[in-house]
């Protein structure tokens, strides 16, 4: 009779983190107070009450944040994260000339293995620090990037370069496609790195590789991410060059579909959002990139109403000037109500989860990433909400999204392995990542001067 008496069994497990609030982004406008997440072999296990958690699970670890709401790790749904070494170069300029007359050139004398992987793992460091735990690259050299991310166990979807003229990745059309499909073989299956093809934009690709990009898109069961819309020029272009807007010229070619990630889509009518939203297409927000360029306004509100599925990008730190995606987000809800002359519209929830799940879904990642349920890898950051910037905490969503910095990032996890504990970085050489950005600084300094 005695052994009737005695308590059960715990469950074993290897991490349980309690939080003061825990905001899981499924279901919609859900905040958990005094709950904890339960952590075995990289995913989450449970979630429940934290006197119910301290019963049920024998943890290896307890980590214990009272103060602190803990969310699903942020997506930074399209960056090129390179090109954090070029922070700062050529700013306050329109797009066109930004690019083609200074980075572009500078990239001609600069890019190559090394200059990708410093920029990477400084970016990396930076997005750690931001509470981000994944994000969608586009940029030259992907094996170095893939590698790279592999190395520090970022969650990245790696973009596969497909662009008209010759860089140092790629002199031909032929070797794009080629060297792309042996970054995909290389990766095919990783638990962390994924690939996507990355066409630059309608106005760099022609016709006949956009129709090669699809087909074996298609056959490789990987997304198409590209720059779409980013500016009234690019589509006054179009219409000159193909008697065609640029999306109806993709829809002409078979792209318009759910695998396209379509970046900034500041032009937009509304047919092209209704096309969006039949079609299963995502649409990345890249509010501060397109307002530093001027590039104009994504109807980030329209979008969401009309069913699009909307995620929240930095774009690159050399346009942003950031990878700050806790920032990112709020001005992605500010300038949406702006845009649509509507203080309802991309509320606070609608704008986090944009900043979550819908990145996780336009890379395909929805099943694994992107909310705190149990079954699904635990990518996971938490935010303290002690300091006075962000007390009283009324709602803790609100908080996070229109009053919260990024330097309240204390810790994160990626399949629940621990990348920043109390604001220190682990098994990262910050100290040998700030000299490397600091002899690029030097180097890109001497082309300019």
């Amino acid at each position: 009779m005695a052994a009737m008496n005695a308590p059960a069994t715990r469950q074993p497990c290897d991490l349980l983190i309690e939080a003061g609030h825990v905001i899981p982004v499924v279901p919609a406008d859900t905040v958990l107070a005094d709950h904890a997440v339960v952590i075995a072999d990289g995913r989450i296990l449970d979630v429940l009450p934290r006197a119910d958690a301290a019963s049920r699970y024998a943890p290896k670890e307890t980590i214990s944040r009272p103060a602190s709401v803990l969310l699903p790790g942020l997506v930074n749904a399209h960056t090129h994260n390179p090109m954090s070494l070029l922070r700062g170069v050529a700013d306050d300029l329109p797009l066109k000339v930004w690019l083609q007359q200074h980075i572009w050139p500078i990239e001609g004398a600069v890019m190559g293995p090394e200059f990708v992987a410093d920029g990477v793992r400084l970016s990396i460091a930076e997005m750690l620090r931001g509470g981000t735990t994944c994000c969608n690259e586009n940029y030259f050299f992907p094996d170095v990037q893939a590698s790279v991310y592999r190395q520090h166990g970022f969650r990245a979807c790696i973009g596969l370069p497909v662009i008209d003229f010759p860089t140092a990745w790629a002199a031909s059309d032929d070797e794009y496609f080629d060297k792309g499909a042996e970054v995909h073989d290389q990766w095919r299956g990783d638990g962390l790195i994924g690939t996507a093809f990355a066409p630059h934009a309608p106005y760099t690709v022609n016709d006949a590789n956009f129709e090669r990009v699809r087909m074996l898109a298609d056959q490789l069961d990987i997304p198409v991410h590209l720059h779409l819309h980013e500016t009234a020029q690019e589509v006054q272009q179009s219409i000159q060059q193909h008697g065609q807007r640029p999306i109806a010229r993709l829809d002409r070619l078979g792209l318009v579909n759910d695998r396209l990630i379509a970046v900034h889509m500041t032009q937009l009518t509304e047919a092209e959002i209704a096309l969006c939203a039949e079609r299963g297409v995502s649409v990345v927000h890249c509010p501060e990139s397109n307002l530093k360029l001027a590039s104009g306004f994504c109807p980030a509100c329209a979008l969401a109403r009309a069913g699009v599925n909307l995620a929240i990008g930095t774009d690159g730190a050399a346009s942003n000037n950031d990878l700050d995606m806790i920032g990112e987000t709020r001005t992605a809800a500010l300038l949406s109500k702006a845009v649509a002359e509507d203080a309802v519209g991309l509320d606070a929830h609608a704008a986090l989860r944009a900043a979550t799940l819908g990145g996780a879904r336009a890379m395909g990642l929805d099943a694994a990433i992107g909310s705190i349920e149990p079954g699904k890898q635990a990518d996971l950051a938490c935010i303290d909400m002690s300091p006075l910037e962000t007390q009283p905490l009324h709602n803790a969503i609100s908080q996070l999204v229109y009053a919260t910095g990024r330097h309240q990032v204390s810790d994160v996890w990626i399949a629940g392995a621990r990348k920043l504990d109390g604001r220190v970085l682990v098994d990262v050489d910050e100290a040998g990542i700030l000299a490397n950005a600091r002899q690029w600084r030097e180097r890109i300094a001497g082309l300019r001067s």
